[in-house]
């Protein structure tokens, strides 16, 4: 047994186990950390943003640049400091226009990479290809994804009611679906469990060098 004598390990450690004081119930020290963490968390944030955003897209173009459309850059400071508006009860109302911007243009941009990702993907992983059947196994694979979109989509049809052949087709869908919710949920259990491992593996080893 080795106990580190690095200050930076035991804060780090110090802090792991005041978050997992939470456990037991709510506390001063857990409240410490979790203040802290969002504290650094916001700084880094602000930081990188400088240093990766306004530095090379706003400083470097208005006060290096010889572009007369570098004036443009204006605009969307100008739209950016309306959100300072929060801080006045008289101008409170200014923040609704950059915020109005800022989600018509992220709802904008998110619609091609959701259609994308959802959708075409989505249809494209249930078309049946030469290579699933020159390949057995990925020809069932391909067969089994078939039925459960299919299934899964009667499922959430409500114009008709579920009986018969689409009652039946309902239920398979349900089916898939409880797996999908079943494999999901396990894929998060099993991602907080390595979590948990590091820290102990972290406490047990690099903080009190009980375990090599």
């Amino acid at each position: 047994m080795h106990i580190s004598t690095n200050p930076w390990v035991w804060i780090a450690a110090f802090l792991t186990l005041a978050i997992y004081s939470f456990l037991y119930k709510d506390n001063p020290f857990y409240k410490f950390a979790e203040h802290l963490f969002m504290g650094l968390a916001i700084g880094y944030g602000a930081v990188i943003l400088w240093y990766t955003s306004i530095i090379p897209r706003l400083w470097d173009p208005l006060a290096h640049g010889t572009s007369p459309m570098r004036f443009f850059l204006f605009i969307p400071i100008f739209i950016g400091l309306l959100t300072l508006g929060i801080f006045s009860k008289k101008f409170t109302w200014v923040i609704k226009y950059p915020l109005a911007i800022y989600i018509g243009a992220s709802a904008g941009l998110s619609v091609p990479v959701t259609l994308e990702a959802y959708i075409f993907k989505q249809v494209e992983g249930t078309i049946l290809t030469r290579a699933m059947v020159n390949n057995w196994f990925l020809g069932i694979s391909n067969a089994i994804m078939f039925v459960g979109v299919l299934t899964t989509l009667v499922y959430f049809f409500f114009s008709k009611e579920h009986e018969g052949f689409l009652g039946k087709s309902a239920r398979i869908g349900i089916i898939f679906i409880m797996v999908a919710f079943g494999a999901s949920f396990g894929y998060t259990v099993m991602a907080r469990i390595s979590l948990l491992i590091g820290r102990m593996q972290f406490l047990l080893h690099d903080w009190l060098g009980i375990i090599k």
